[in-house]
């Protein structure tokens, strides 16, 4: 995940301040996105079940129960490691396609840099991938990795990316993805439809971060909405059907409104409270 400048990692989940002298304010399109239950029990049980067949020391471990109990113990992460190196590898991508963005728009850019990084941990491919999409499908960059503001509901995010592609305006999300067994690039989660739509639904986007100035959004008028599955083999796109997209703002809405319902909750006071036997 990208760090806004006016994002902040906090105990309530990520959220974002006016400008950077004030303090979070609202939570993030994602903080709020998140507040949908999703079990991942199977999957980390799984990752960790793999990752102890895997493990080197595995075979002479067996018959051997403290050495059993390291390899167990050094297997109980394998989910959350491999969270951490997907969100890095995310991190990466994401940046490479910024630093294209900025390159055709003539800004300051660092896209040497960017695809170097991907190359020192083997993830060329990525960009050799994302650079076919950019030239295929003639991307033309308005503003990438803007900051945007809704006050109604109360939320902010940074969209990757807002453009024109064949002559129509859209509002773009992407996603590094793996690749399945058949070489082809994973598609992506429904969620990224309530994140497209919030994005859609801004009132305002960031001027002057320093200043906290802000501009009324331009580009919420009937854009498409696409979210683009960057992989190694092929990059998808995909865009949000607009028959749903009102249905999933309500249900974005609603996840919000359980947001605040928790911190309220949160903030109202101790839940339990000791109690005495009667009569004493």
């Amino acid at each position: 995940m990208t760090a806004p400048a006016l994002a902040h990692s906090t105990e309530l989940g990520r959220m974002y301040a006016r400008s950077l002298q004030d303090p979070p304010k609202v939570p993030s399109i994602t903080t709020v996105i998140g507040q949908q239950s999703t079990s991942l029990e199977g999957w980390i049980g799984y990752m960790a079940a793999t990752a102890v067949s895997k493990h080197p020391d595995l075979s002479s471990a067996v018959g051997n129960p403290g050495q059993l109990r390291t390899v167990v113990r050094d297997s109980s992460n394998a989910a959350e490691q491999f969270r951490d190196a997907a969100a890095a590898r995310g991190d990466r991508v994401h940046n490479y396609c910024e630093q294209v963005a900025l390159r055709a728009l003539d800004m300051p850019h660092q896209l040497a840099e960017a695809k170097e990084a991907l190359a020192e941990n083997g993830e060329e491919n990525f960009a050799l991938r994302f650079d076919h999409w950019w030239s295929e499908y003639k991307v033309q960059p308005l503003r990438p990795e803007i900051t945007v503001w809704n006050e109604t509901l109360g939320y902010a995010g940074t969209l990757d990316l807002v453009a024109t592609i064949g002559g129509r305006l859209c509002i773009i999300d992407y996603k590094t993805k793996g690749t399945d067994r058949n070489g082809q690039v994973k598609s992506l989660d429904a969620k990224v439809v309530m994140q497209l739509v919030a994005g859609m639904k801004a009132e305002e986007s960031i001027v002057d971060e320093a200043a906290g100035t802000w501009e009324a959004w331009k580009y919420g008028q009937d854009p498409i909405l696409l979210g683009v599955a960057i992989g190694e083999t092929e990059v998808r796109t995909l865009q949000a059907n607009p028959q749903v997209l009102k249905a999933h703002w309500f249900k974005f809405a609603s996840l919000r409104r359980v947001w605040q319902t928790s911190l309220d909750a949160a903030e109202a006071g101790t839940p339990l409270l000791d109690i005495a036997p009667p009569g004493q």
